[in-house]
């Protein structure tokens, strides 16, 4: 997977993604190529998510911190 590719998914898909590696490493099937070539794409997607995940908490707090939010009243959600 390039870089370029590996930037096209979103979080959610990323975790679709590793679902479906998972069950193909799973099984009974797969030989020890495509078994490390899976689990090199899985590391990829759990990094990328993992930093995903840092720079969204980084800004929740950057935005709770200088007050940014707005409270939601009954009945705007």
């Amino acid at each position: 997977m390039t870089d370029r590719e590996n930037e096209d998914f979103t979080l959610e898909a990323r975790l679709t993604r590793l679902e479906s590696i998972l069950a193909r490493m799973e099984s009974e099937e797969v030989d020890l190529d495509e078994a490390l070539q899976l689990f090199e794409e899985g590391v990829a997607h759990v990094r990328e998510a993992e930093r995903v995940l840092s720079e969204t908490e980084l800004r929740v707090e950057e935005l709770l911190a200088s007050g940014e939010t707005q409270e939601i009243e009954d009945g705007e959600a």
